[in-house]
């Protein structure tokens, strides 16, 4: 994955290092998109600055400043007080950001008091409120997409039951760690279960294979994420501070289904309100395939998602989908007898394959051109 790059060319700024190094070098702030930087420090080099046509979004600074930038021209979107997230943010969420005071409880978390607030907002038709959550989400999306730029991505979908200390749940974290090894960048939804085991593979990728062993040991301690989130995802950064700098890897969870938390594991998370917006992009940013592990409704629903612009190639070339378990998929939850009928005929057939265990879906994504 590509490590996160100033972006002078398209002319935002995302860091506080990004401003001091475009105001050395080009001397100028014209025309700049400026997004959540404390500026708070910098009156003077923004009073002695052209800023025409520059936006500055969610950027504290001094009111002399403010008022001169938007004397020069500029438009300036202030820090919107009292909320638990930064809708203006121009870089994803790491696992210490979301679980910051989680020796608290996870309830004082910023994870946990953003759902708090969603809920307490989603349903009252403010369109102040709607207007935050967009703001927010396209945020996510444009850091998304800056963070992901030129990587081979590999998107691996199942169940949140999936439990620690299961051969399921080390099945899927052995897979993810062989396809990060691979070169291949890991995304999943971000979330606990199959989900969290393939973002434990990712990052368990630069360390001996002994590493993931003793994790999973450790981590079935605390099997699942009820009763108590603060447990289940205190285990996890037990593991974090053990073996720190572990591999790169996305989760893309939604506060949508708040009470499921997010996984510590992916490196990078890409948290959203709109779960519409975050299973679409989860899926359309796969481009080097998706492996479906067992699930239930959620990864039935994100079958067909993937399968429906590749049966049209309204998004190009269709992309590989690996089905793991045979049972699962023709009889529990008949799903591939459906798909092979869509594909038949079409680009997407050869870009479909079922296999049995865990262990052979590498070599099928592999050959579906992954």
């Amino acid at each position: 994955m590509p490590a996160h790059a100033a972006h002078h060319d398209d002319r935002e700024i995302e860091t506080l290092e990004e401003f001091d190094a475009t105001v050395s070098a080009r001397g100028t702030l014209a025309g700049y998109r400026v997004q959540a930087v404390d500026l708070t420090d910098r009156t003077r080099e923004l009073l002695t600055t052209d800023t025409a046509g520059a936006v500055f979004l969610g950027c504290a600074m001094r009111e002399e400043a403010a008022a001169k930038i938007r004397a020069d021209g500029a438009l300036v979107f202030p820090p919107v007080p009292d909320l638990p997230f930064d809708p203006y943010r121009g870089l994803v969420y790491s696992p210490d950001e979301l679980f910051a005071s989680l020796p608290d409880g996870y309830e004082a978390t910023p994870d946990a008091r953003a759902y708090a607030w969603f809920q307490r907002t989603k349903a009252d038709r403010d369109i102040y409120a709607s207007m935050l959550r967009a703001v927010h989400d396209d945020s996510v999306s444009d850091a998304l997409d800056e963070l992901l730029s030129g990587a081979r991505v590999v998107g691996v979908m199942g169940g949140h039951a999936m439990a620690r200390g299961t051969e399921e749940y080390a099945g899927a974290a052995r897979l993810g760690r062989e396809l990060a090894r691979a070169g291949l960048t890991v995304a999943t939804g971000g979330g606990p279960g199959a989900m969290e085991a393939a973002n434990l593979g990712a990052y368990a990728a630069p360390f001996g294979d002994e590493m993931l062993t003793e994790s999973l040991e450790l981590l079935a301690k605390a099997p699942r994420f009820t009763p108590s989130v603060t447990q289940w995802a205190a285990a996890a950064f037990e593991i974090r501070t053990r073996w720190p700098d572990g591999g790169r890897s996305v989760g893309i969870p939604t506060w949508f289904y708040g009470h499921e938390p997010p996984n510590a594991f992916a490196t990078h998370i890409a948290k959203y309100f709109a779960n519409a917006t975050r299973e679409d992009g989860l899926l359309a940013r796969s481009n080097a395939g998706v492996v479906f592990l067992p699930g239930a409704a959620g990864t039935v629903q994100e079958i067909f998602d993937n399968a429906t612009p590749n049966y049209y190639e309204s998004r190009g070339e269709p992309t590989p989908m690996v089905l793991v378990n045979r049972a699962h998929w023709t009889e529990r939850l008949p799903t591939w007898p459906l798909l092979t009928s869509l594909a038949k005929g079409r680009s997407m057939e050869g870009r479909i394959a079922l296999v049995e265990r865990i262990e052979q879906a590498p070599e099928a994504l592999k050959r579906l051109g992954g």
